[in-house]
């Protein structure tokens, strides 16, 4: 998978202390990448929006 050009981005609720973070690419055409963000160079995952929007309304909506 080609991530060349992602506009990668943290959530703004990632601490900077090294924590465990995603950053995600939601610029790609038709996909949407996430990745581990102490392994930059490492796998990343690939969603389609649809799949993406679907698990983040999951996760928003749990206590």
């Amino acid at each position: 998978m080609n991530v060349t050009g992602a506009d990668w981005r943290t959530s703004t609720r990632s601490s900077t202390n090294g924590g465990n973070c995603v950053e995600v690419a939601r610029n790609l055409p038709s996909i949407v990448a996430v990745r581990d963000s102490k392994d930059t160079t490492g796998p990343v995952l690939a969603f389609t929006p649809a799949a993406w929007q679907a698990f983040v309304g999951e996760v928003t909506r749990r206590p």
